[in-house]
């Protein structure tokens, strides 16, 4: 059975975080898990993307910070920009860690990290909750945050088309329920 994987709510995410960094009874704390879906959430990059990842991969250019990979399921290239306080969140991450720049961040599977996702959802009881929850929420808050540019979302997740975008994060344009709305005619 496939099972729907539902985007995060603020709410959820702030709490599966919290939980997994501070543990509870029958689960140690995890700061590894925890960042890195963290970093998921942030970059909109696939688990399996975020577990290859070098603090040399981001790269100074000029006074920004630019990180290119090759997504591991599609074979695409992308660049694009870190912002310089999650280039520092990393970079410090590392320096605490002992983290060496041309190593991988995470040293975990993308099972270990179901894995603890899942103890935790299962704890806090929520259902339909995947490490792929993380990269949906990051393009859902993208699209309510643009003003509901479903373009600009499509292009940060190398997405072929709109619509495509839109089934992904299941949420209709913001243009299509105003015309929804504006064409009522509710005198009788």
């Amino acid at each position: 059975m496939n099972k729907r994987t539902v985007a995060l709510t603020t709410q959820q995410y702030k709490e599966i975080l919290s939980t997994m960094k501070k543990g509870f009874s029958g689960s140690r704390p995890n700061q590894e898990v925890a960042t890195a879906l963290m970093l998921e959430a942030n970059l909109g990059l696939r688990i399996s993307d975020i577990l290859k990842l070098r603090l040399s991969d981001i790269v100074k250019d000029g006074e920004r910070y630019r990180l290119a990979i090759t997504e591991q399921k599609t074979g695409k290239a992308r660049v694009f920009t870190v912002p310089l306080a999650l280039y520092q969140f990393i970079r410090c991450y590392c320096l605490d860690h002992g983290i060496p720049e041309q190593h991988r961040i995470f040293t975990m599977t993308e099972r270990t990290v179901q894995r603890h996702l899942k103890t935790v959802c299962d704890y806090l009881g929520y259902r339909d909750i995947s490490t792929h929850s993380f990269r949906k929420y990051y393009a859902t808050e993208i699209y309510k945050n643009s003003h509901y540019n479903i373009a600009l979302v499509q292009q940060l997740l190398q997405h072929s088309s709109a619509a495509v975008t839109q089934r992904y994060i299941g949420i209709q344009p913001r243009e299509v329920e105003e015309a929804i709305e504006g064409h009522l005619q509710l005198d009788i």
